[in-house]
């Protein structure tokens, strides 16, 4: 098969979950013996013309100029190329800023989009882009031929939404299994003496619930908090925790080792996202053998089940802190690792991906 993956700034991963998959996923393909383009912009960090096999197509991408809108433009030079390239699968990750153009896609290629979280529900956008990502969702849900959901949340949604079907796959990580306790001097912590929260700093994410309820506790373990604080909101959370020495804001990690050894030996993880489908950063922590305390709602519950502890307000984080200790719960640990290694693994995910792809294929030939 000729396949395209659009949707991503590009392989290898510089950004985040999409661009981690299309880089695993791509590579995968290739070494089944497939032809396999994944669009890039234009200034992404890597600049030749293939990566491991993988064919590469920079096209121009104004967002750094434009901010958000000149996202829209990308996908439009990407979407227009793919008209020239006789593709047999398009592959979309999301569909915020490329379903609009709907109309442009070529007609031969098969037309499957990866739907992503419930975009329109984060608060950081304001009324009338939330309704515009709504209308996006239904763009791309009425031009896709086939649909995937990354969260068995999303599948129900979908079909009860739209009624239309999708199939779940689920996101995929790396089980870690070298830890390396020198690595924790670069942020002057002891093992197993440190709580920590990763995010982007966006209100759904649930950063400030959880460090009012560890200033609620008033416990002494330093709390790292990654992510980049450099935003009105992050600035906010910063000045408002600032007498508060335990808490500590790192700024942005990218090196998955770093991050996963961080995990590994810290005593509590939590994990604030209440938006969207599977979060890969859950995923790797679960991968890391952290000790996950999440926020209470169905997507989360779906991929922890009973193996992690949840909270919805300051409150229940407090009386976590009081009450549960991590020795007490290593099998909740071990069992989530199991998960990863068992169901959430790439190669799994990769070859569930594949399985599709061939299936759509026959179904297109058969006229279904």
């Amino acid at each position: 098969m000729k396949i395209a993956i659009l949707g991503t700034r590009g392989i290898p991963n510089h950004y985040s979950g999409f661009e981690q998959f299309a880089e695993f996923f791509s590579v995968f393909l290739v070494e089944k013996g497939h032809d396999v383009y994944v669009y890039n912009s234009h200034n992404h960090l890597y600049q030749e013309k293939t990566f491991n096999g993988v064919n590469i197509i920079h096209q121009y991408d104004p967002e750094y100029i434009l901010g958000t809108f000149g996202q829209f433009i990308y996908d439009y030079n990407c979407i227009m190329d793919s008209r020239k390239r006789d593709f047999d699968i398009i592959l979309q990750l999301g569909y915020t800023s490329n379903s609009i153009w709907y109309f442009l896609l070529p007609k031969k290629p098969i037309i499957i989009t990866n739907m992503d979280g419930l975009e329109w529900k984060r608060t950081k956008y304001s009324k009338p882009v939330q309704q515009f990502l709504k209308f996006a969702e239904r763009l791309a849900v009425i031009s896709s031929d086939f649909l995937i959901s990354d969260s068995l949340g999303i599948q129900t949604y979908i079909d009860s939404k739209y009624n239309v079907s999708s199939t779940y796959i689920a996101y995929g990580a790396k089980v870690f299994k070298n830890p390396n306790e020198k690595i924790l001097k670069d942020y002057n912590v002891e093992k197993h003496n440190y709580n920590m929260i990763m995010a982007r700093f966006e209100p759904e994410n649930n950063i400030e619930t959880v460090l009012d309820g560890i200033v609620l506790a008033g416990h002494e373990t330093t709390v790292l908090v990654l992510g980049n604080y450099k935003t009105k909101y992050g600035e906010y959370l910063k000045n408002k925790y600032q007498s508060f020495s335990p808490i500590r804001f790192i700024g942005v990690e990218f090196d998955i080792n770093k991050l996963n050894n961080l995990r590994y030996f810290s005593n509590f993880y939590f994990h604030g996202h209440s938006v969207g489908g599977t979060n890969p950063s859950l995923l790797e922590a679960m991968a890391s053998k952290a000790f996950i305390i999440a926020h209470d709602n169905f997507f989360n519950k779906a991929i922890l089940k009973d193996n992690g502890y949840y909270f919805s307000n300051p409150d229940d984080i407090k009386n976590i802190l009081d009450t549960i200790k991590k020795n007490d719960n290593l099998q909740l640990v071990q069992n989530n690792f199991e998960a990863i290694e068992n169901e959430f693994n790439w190669d799994k995910i990769n070859g569930e991906y594949l399985q599709l792809f061939e299936e759509c294929i026959s179904k297109s030939k058969a006229g279904i």
